[in-house]
């Protein structure tokens, strides 16, 4: 398999101004004093840690990346030999120098440690859980399960196993994609138990072992864990968030799939999960252009897009399609409950008979009273929503007003939608807060949660489904926990030096 090659065109405009990080005494940004190979590593390093140069992947050549950039190339070879030297870069004679971190600061967010939650007595419990991004249940709750038992009867004389799902559920869901702009036959519909539950059964059908799925970068941790669960390797291709026009790099994917000959992909363009960020109409036409030029299958994840705080939603990706190269996976869990455990899958029939084929080495079905409270929440969708969305966008604001004025200085990407915002802090020390913070009475999930082999120490991610007060008492322990935090001359994060 060959390597995958970061272009230098796409280095040098993730780099951005990598010589004008120094503001001057008037807060103008000025060019720094360093040296152009310092800064050029500096530079490099921190696009390392916040994922944007995926470990394992090559760096482009000192020639075409001296050229790109019009610097000279003993620049671009002193940077390299810089990273190198720190453990940034592994050179084998004949290959090109490919990404990684120094053993000292590999943080492998995959496999999250032993909650926090469950070493603590009662007593010392943090009072605010910042770990998850759901609601709690909407008062119409109560009532959906009232009518789905009154609908129970009818599913009683039966042996209530059924691995499709029950058809009043699948019609609902096929009207609600029909609704959006995609039209849907029931047969289409695979009800499953939750999302999560969807994903694995189609990387089970879709996938190898050491196969490569593509995946936007930060991303769904128990995506990510998924996908490794299957023996198959995450390969991921860096977001934007901070271009909210053009977050997901569409050429990044394609190249990508091309070079790893990936034979799927996990995305989530729909209010994506962390930073909220939503794929535009043209993008989407794109992407399934290039699922077809590649013959990739793309798992389209839409858990979140009942969570539309601003703006328009596009049509669904699977619109574009044509044919089955785009497959969606949905759930009711983030629009009304975290416990109503009702998921779906939206494919062709062939593809629904080969996950039911393998759906019974698993389980025998979704049950039937989640099922019918799911398709009564479907049928009163838009008044719950919009109540939910309501109060999202309040605790959103409340979120980001207590950030600005606690912690001015950390920077919140606030996308169109979604559950959480996705927090650049101002120094590598994600993990190192998520630890601390308990002693300060809340409970973080750290960047490299989000990531594949130490990415995103810079970043957390912050829900705001907590009521707003309870928001502004979190970030305020935040705040406290944060400048508690000291900064260890010997930090392997530290920014890299000569001698």
């Amino acid at each position: 398999m060959a390597t995958r090659v970061i272009s230098a065109a796409t280095l040098t405009r993730d780099l951005g101004r990598w010589r004008h990080d120094e503001p001057g005494e008037d807060g103008d940004r000025r060019r720094t004093s360093r040296p152009a190979y310092l800064a050029l590593a500096e530079s490099i390093r921190l696009l390392i840690h916040d994922g944007r140069a995926p470990l394992g992947v090559a760096l482009p050549s000192e020639r075409d990346l001296s050229t790109t950039l019009g610097v000279s190339r003993t620049t671009v070879t002193s940077a390299y030999s810089l990273l190198r030297e720190n453990g940034y870069l592994i050179s084998r004679q004949g290959s090109r120098s490919t990404v990684a971190l120094p053993p000292g600061v590999t943080h492998d967010g995959s496999k999250p440690a032993r909650s926090i939650l469950a070493m603590m007595s009662p007593g010392e419990v943090p009072t605010i859980d910042l770990t998850y991004a759901a609601m709690s249940a909407p008062p119409e709750m109560n009532e959906a399960y009232s009518v789905a038992l009154q609908g129970l009867p009818i599913y009683l004389g039966t042996h209530g196993m059924d691995p499709v799902g029950v058809l009043p559920l699948r019609e609902a869901i096929a009207r609600r994609y029909a609704e959006r702009g995609l039209p849907t036959d029931p047969d289409q519909i695979l009800v499953t138990l939750g999302a999560q539950h969807g994903l694995r059964l189609l990387l089970n059908v879709l996938t190898a072992p050491a196969e490569r799925v593509l995946i936007d970068h930060p991303s769904y941790p128990n995506a990510i864990e998924a996908i490794r669960d299957v023996g198959a390797r995450p390969v991921p291709v860096p977001l934007r968030p901070e271009r909210p026009e053009a977050a997901w790099d569409l050429d990044g994917i394609r190249s990508a799939a091309r070079q790893t000959a990936a034979s799927t992909a996990y995305l989530v363009p729909d209010f994506h999960n962390p930073t909220g960020m939503l794929m535009d109409a043209g993008g989407r036409a794109e992407l399934a252009a290039i699922a077809r030029e590649t013959r990739m299958t793309v798992i389209i994840d839409e858990s979140m897009v009942d969570q539309q705080l601003d703006g328009e939603t596009p049509p669904p990706v699977a619109a574009f399609a044509r044919g089955p190269e785009i497959v969606t996976i949905g759930s009711a869990s983030k629009s009304f409950w975290g416990g109503l455990r009702v998921g779906w899958v939206r494919a062709n029939q062939t593809l629904i008979a080969k996950l039911l084929g393998t759906r019974s080495t698993v389980d025998l079905g979704t049950p039937v009273m989640d099922q019918l409270a799911t398709t009564h929440l479907l049928e009163h969708a838009d008044t719950i929503l919009a109540r939910r969305r309501d109060q999202l966008r309040d605790r959103r604001a409340a979120l980001l007003d207590a950030l600005a004025e606690e912690l001015p200085d950390w920077r919140a990407v606030s996308g169109a939608g979604g559950m959480s915002l996705w927090v650049q802090l101002p120094t590598p020390v994600s993990s190192a807060l998520a630890a601390t913070a308990p002693n300060h009475g809340v409970l973080l999930a750290a960047g490299p949660r989000f990531g594949v082999q130490g990415a995103f120490e810079r970043f957390l991610r912050l829900p705001f489904t907590h009521e707003e007060s309870d928001l502004r008492l979190a970030v305020k322990a935040i705040a406290t926990a944060y400048t508690a935090l000291t900064p260890h001359a010997s930090d392997p994060l530290a920014p890299l030096t000569c001698y």
